[in-house]
C-alpha cells in the first residue's frame, strides 16, 4: 500500500497536479477541451494526457460521453481536503494562532482592571508572539496558494 500513495505523490506534480485540483473543484464532469480551456493548456491532447494518466491512477473517472469527474481524493502533500478545496496545512496553524490570539485578548480585557502594569505588559507581549506567529502562518498559506495558481495558468 505505501507503493501505491508513493506513486501517487510522484503522479500528482506540476500540470497533472493542477489538472486533477481543477477538476475537483468542479461540481460537473469536465472534458479534454473544458479542462484546457480553464487552465490555458496549450491543447486538448495535452489535457487528455494528464486526465489520462489521473483516469489509470484511478483519482478520476470518465463517463459514458467522455468527461472526467473525481474519482478518489488523493492526499496531497502540504494541503487537506475541505469540500472540494486544498488548504494549506498551514492554514489550520494560522487559525490555531488566531483563536489564541482572541483567547488572550479575552482574558486581558477581563483581568484589565485587577492587573498592574508588568502583567500587562507581560500580556501584550504573548500578544505579541502569537501575532507574529499567526501572520508568518498566514504568509505561509498565501504564498503556496499563490504558487500553485501560478502553476494552474502556466
Amino acid at each position: 500500500m505505501h507503493g501505491a500513495s508513493e506513486r501517487t505523490e510522484q503522479l500528482l506534480e506540476g500540470t497533472t497536479l493542477n489538472v486533477y485540483i481543477y477538476v475537483a473543484k468542479k461540481r460537473e464532469p469536465q472534458g479534454p477541451r473544458d479542462v484546457m480551456r480553464g487552465m490555458n493548456l496549450s491543447s486538448p491532447s495535452v489535457a487528455y494526457r494528464h486526465l489520462q494518466k489521473l483516469e489509470n491512477a484511478g483519482l478520476l473517472k470518465r463517463n459514458s460521453y467522455g468527461e472526467y469527474l473525481l474519482n478518489q481524493k488523493a492526499k496531497v502533500n502540504g494541503f487537506h481536503w475541505v469540500g472540494r478545496r486544498l488548504v494549506p496545512r498551514t492554514m489550520f496553524y494560522f487559525y490555531f494562532f488566531l483563536a489564541l490570539l482572541i483567547l488572550e485578548a479575552v482574558v486581558l480585557a477581563i483581568h484589565w482592571e485587577w492587573e498592574d502594569d508588568v502583567i500587562k505588559t507581560y500580556y501584550a507581549i504573548g500578544m505579541s508572539i502569537t501575532g507574529i506567529a499567526m501572520a508568518f502562518f498566514l504568509l505561509e498559506a498565501v504564498t503556496t496558494l499563490r504558487k500553485l495558481k501560478t502553476k494552474e495558468t502556466a
